[in-house]
């Protein structure tokens, strides 16, 4: 997996042109059948892929945190939201809060989430691979490529579906 995760950005860096327009086409022209197929991979990739062997998404990326992920957090762990903002989160320049620090401070040794029963909902939709309406975040995928090797699988299993 080490060596998996560190050729990772070199390897999204050499398709992003080709995930780009891969993407714009779908954004342009999605199949009506995108997301039934987008969830079929999705379930595939993940049957196989065990993210407590990776957690790269804790480790390089924070996740943003809505109010009501706020307030679940902190009752989780008996602080006032404003402890628990003022004790782990930011806000950035988009005015979102987010983590003030990588890797996740509720990333465990072992790359278990401290926090797993409560935690954000963008973590719990991480790497949004089976989102309704996939083509309207190509966006964000194109960027999650980058960081976690089953959204490039999955990916590259879309296009060679869909480009064959």
């Amino acid at each position: 997996m080490e060596k998996q995760l560190a050729e990772l950005p070199a390897k999204a860096k050499e398709f992003e042109g080709v995930h780009r327009k891969f993407f714009k086409t779908l954004k342009h022209k999605p199949p009506k059948y995108l997301d039934t197929l987008m969830a079929q991979l999705h379930d595939a990739t993940f049957k196989t892929t065990d993210c407590l062997q990776c957690a790269n998404c804790c480790k390089t990326t924070g996740p943003l945190f809505t109010d009501k992920d706020i307030t679940r957090i902190s009752k989780h762990l008996r602080l006032k939201p404003s402890v628990f903002i003022a004790k782990y989160l930011r806000v950035d320049e988009d005015q979102d809060y987010v983590l003030q620090e990588l890797p996740c401070s509720f990333l465990d040794t072992d790359n278990y989430c401290l926090i797993y029963e409560v935690r954000p909902k963008a973590c719990r939709e991480y790497p949004h691979t089976n989102q309704r309406n996939f083509h309207k975040i190509t966006s964000i995928t194109q960027k999650n490529l980058a960081i976690c090797p089953a959204a490039f699988e999955i990916v590259e299993a879309l296009r060679a579906r869909l480009t064959n």
